[in-house]
């Protein structure tokens, strides 16, 4: 076992993008994604930069050891680039009843930054990036790494704290909707 622990890590250090296969078409692999349940999450950031918010579902834990999660943020919004600036941020999980602030964060309705925060009620822990009140769960982060790949930074975060745990059906998104389990 140890020996294939040795490869596979041998392998997959200094990996450089194979172009043996040809990549499959965005809307092809759009549509596939589609069928992947993901959990609906705003994340949020407050410091020198500015505060912002935006819903996210490529969102993961990838570590309890140190706890890190990671969130993906798309290079279109150059706004973005304030939850690295700020060096924090929140991984607010969503309930059902937070269906008009996702819908919000996500660009909905063009609201104002601080628009969309009005939709719901926000404390902060130890990082000062907004927690928002009746999350199913929200974790407070400082950024440790933002690795760029193609359209999307990769933002890492170690948690530093969890913030108080909400009650209600999860907000998921399937099959290009909002659902809840």
């Amino acid at each position: 076992m140890d020996d294939i622990k040795t490869q596979i890590a041998g392998r997959s250090r200094g990996l450089k993008a194979s172009h043996r296969y040809p990549t499959i078409a965005s809307q092809p692999y759009r549509d596939a994604m589609s069928r992947f349940a993901g959990a609906v999450s705003v994340a949020t950031t407050d410091g020198p930069a500015g505060r912002r918010g935006v819903t996210v579902s490529a969102a993961v834990s990838v570590s309890d050891n140190p706890p890190t999660v990671m969130i993906c943020l798309n290079h279109n919004r150059p706004e973005n680039t304030m939850f690295a600036e700020n060096g924090c941020f929140a991984f607010n999980v969503l309930c059902q009843n937070h269906l008009e602030l996702a819908r919000a964060f996500a660009g909905e309705g063009h609201l104002a930054m601080e628009d969309r925060f009005a939709l719901g009620e926000w404390g902060v822990l130890q990082t000062g990036a907004p927690i928002l009140t009746g999350a199913r769960t929200s974790l407070d982060c400082t950024v440790v790494d933002v690795q760029s790949v193609h359209t999307h930074d990769i933002v890492f975060g170690q948690v530093v704290t969890a913030g108080p745990v909400g009650e209600g059906e999860a907000l998921i998104y399937l099959d290009r909707q909002y659902r809840s389990v």
